[in-house]
């Protein structure tokens, strides 16, 4: 029998980060369950047999604008810096993307200038004052052209569904600018941890010492009968934890397909990587067409390894069901309805917090989900 202040289900950003505070701030004993066999969630990174760090569970691009978050994180990990960049892979060629002035001056072909390129998406916009979903969210910026070339064959084979059945905010977060700023994000610090994900949560878990008990590879509700806990922290999917009473919440679910590269077989591949040692001109490549997958990752960029191989991941999305992971909470109106039905339930529990993504239902990114875990420890421990 194992008696703990806390029950944490989920060792990600969400369950580590409250383990680490309750532990070594506040001085409580928690008990920590994984059903995976390893820390992390997602943000899982390792080396694979060709000693390329890849991410498991496709990329995951830190970024913050809260000093607070970088602060504590950095306790455990020293950062390698990096600006993320993309490319979108339509008509047979690379493209600047998100769309901005080097995008418009690829679709002329030409130079040009901001005044240019405003003038035009001027003349392309379809008039919409308040976008109701995510085709008008896109058309209402770029017009029908630029949405048919690079975001509505990407956003059907992510979402699988048409994004006029989409809520706005799935595209409207993709920028379009009329300057030569390509990042993809721009966030005030962008960075990945300098050893990787795996070993900064290693560290958060070594912080905590004897007052955590991991448990990895197993089903929280498998142990609920040998651990006496005060307070539960779930961040899995909050439908599970309700066996989904009131039905499945809609998740998109990825399949990854590795394949790795020699010195050898990059040297092929040189004109059009752009360097040697790499496989593709770009961090990420979107796929927006007629591909069966979605982006092609080639991870090394950002992380600055030095490695003579690297390593492409291509991403497929799927269903979710039996054997799949649940990425993607669907946002469209009906599944806002059924979560809220859960959300309801949830605000009842006296002795449950939800936090995370899946708790929650909602694509956060990680420094929001370390926030939102500092924020719940802090309210549970009266600060």
């Amino acid at each position: 029998m194992l008696k703990a202040d806390y029950l944490i289900v989920g060792a990600g950003f969400a369950g580590l980060t409250a383990a680490e505070r309750l532990c070594t701030q506040y001085g409580r004993s928690c008990v920590v369950v994984e059903q995976r066999n390893h820390l992390g969630g997602n943000a899982y990174d390792f080396h694979n047999d060709h000693g390329v760090l890849v991410h498991a569970y496709g990329p995951h691009y830190f970024r913050t604008n809260s000093p607070r978050i970088r602060e504590y994180l950095s306790r455990f990990t020293d950062w390698h810096e990096v600006e993320y960049r993309i490319l979108s892979f339509a008509d047979g060629r690379y493209w600047s993307f998100p769309i901005n002035l080097k995008t418009f001056e690829q679709w002329i072909g030409r130079d040009s200038t901001s005044g240019e390129m405003q003038a035009w998406l001027e003349s392309q916009r379809v008039a919409i004052g308040h976008p109701r979903n995510s085709e008008e969210a896109v058309v209402s910026k770029v017009g029908w052209e630029m949405y048919e070339t690079f975001f509505k064959g990407y956003t059907i084979k992510q979402w699988k569904r048409d994004p006029k059945n989409l809520d706005a905010s799935v595209c409207a977060r993709i920028p379009v600018r009329t300057n030569r700023d390509d990042r993809y994000l721009t966030e005030a610090f962008q960075a990945l941890p300098r050893d990787g994900y795996t070993r900064m949560f290693e560290r958060m878990v070594d912080a905590c010492g004897a007052r955590l008990t991991l448990l990895l590879n197993t089903d929280y509700r498998d142990v609920l009968p040998r651990v006496d806990w005060n307070h539960m922290v779930y961040t899995g999917a909050i439908d599970e934890f309700y066996d989904r009473r009131f039905g499945a919440l809609p998740y998109r679910s990825l399949r990854f397909e590795h394949e790795s590269f020699t010195p050898e077989q990059l040297r092929e591949r040189e004109s059009i990587s752009g360097k040697p040692g790499f496989w593709q001109p770009a961090m990420q490549v979107n796929y927006p067409n007629d591909e069966a997958f979605t982006r092609i990752v080639e991870i090394k960029h950002a992380t600055g390894q030095d490695c003579p191989n690297t390593t492409i991941v291509r991403e497929y999305p799927e269903d979710y069901g039996p054997g799949t992971e649940p990425y993607y909470p669907v946002p469209a109106p009906d599944s806002a309805v059924l979560y809220k039905l859960y959300k309801q339930l949830a605000e009842r529990e006296n002795r449950v917090s939800f936090i995370g993504r899946l708790a929650t239902y909602r694509y956060y990114n990680m420094d929001q989900v370390v926030g939102m875990a500092l924020a719940e420890v802090e309210k549970l421990e009266g600060k």
